[in-house]
């Protein structure tokens, strides 16, 4: 029984297994990118809805939160926006306006923000010309003040806090992780800016890949190695225009001449 192998069959098993390879080297990026909505996408924050106090774009923060080591020690009971006079002030969270008014010559707005419990955490934002009066319900985003002059900042900003009972906390704790995170930057065409010379980079300089990397190298490899063997293969066939054999054709048969 002669036993043959044409190309074709063989071109059909190398797609296959080109199939094969290509569905292997996506399985793992599919396990490594995780569920969707998981933890740091955009949704409503524990308590309710969040927002900034200005903007968008999100603000800048000239000064953290930096706790005093004592109930009169020196410290920043809250965070600074950089703003300019006029900006318009938003919740930071939904509640009531619990103060509206003037301290020591600054505008100062309060709101008790509603199920944080008892007592409730209060969100203060100062210098400040308030737009709503005391007992008036905000939602997170509302536009409740604006910026006035004040010496508190030397470029302008708002002064935030946040505090519960006589506690001061961090105000950026109110806000969700993805709120904190900037957006991406966004590049931009360059021209007339001369390109500088190359740089020689040091040995050891540059970070060792990754076992993802080299797996991903080596599943290009082996998928560029199984496309010219397949390439390879179809040309032989199309010049030969017949099967190629793995073994060696039988003579043809002559009948055997009897000796007189």
């Amino acid at each position: 029984m002669n036993c043959r192998l044409s190309v074709s069959l063989g071109v059909r098993v190398l797609v296959v297994l080109l199939v094969a390879a290509v569905a292997a080297g996506a399985a793992p990026v599919r396990a490594a990118a995780g569920p969707r909505g998981g933890a740091g996408e955009p949704g409503p924050a524990p308590g309710g809805a969040r927002s900034w106090p200005l903007g968008p774009p999100r603000p800048e923060v000239v000064r953290g939160w930096d706790p005093p080591a004592s109930p009169y020690g020196r410290g920043h009971r809250g965070v600074d926006l950089a703003s300019a006079a006029g900006a318009p002030v938003r919740a930071a969270a939904s509640g009531q306006v619990s103060f509206a008014g003037r301290v020591a010559g600054r505008g100062v707005l309060t709101i008790s923000l509603t199920g944080t419990g008892d007592p409730p955490l209060r969100t203060t934002y100062e210098p400040v010309e308030p737009l709503v009066e005391e007992g008036t319900e905000v939602t997170a985003g509302q536009v409740v003040a604006a910026v006035a002059r004040s010496s508190h900042c030397t470029t302008g900003c708002l002064h935030w806090g946040l505090r519960r009972g006589t506690e001061y906390l961090d105000p950026l704790s109110l806000l969700p992780p993805w709120m904190l995170r900037r957006a991406p930057s966004r590049l931009l065409p360059v021209f007339g800016v001369p390109v500088p010379p190359a740089a020689a980079v040091p040995a050891g300089a540059l970070p060792a890949p990754t076992g993802r990397a080299v797996a991903g190298m080596a599943g290009v490899l082996h998928l560029s190695l199984l496309t010219a063997v397949a390439v390879v293969a179809h040309r032989a066939q199309r010049r030969s225009g017949r099967g190629l054999s793995l073994v060696r054709p039988a003579a043809p048969w002559r009948p055997r001449r009897r000796p007189r």
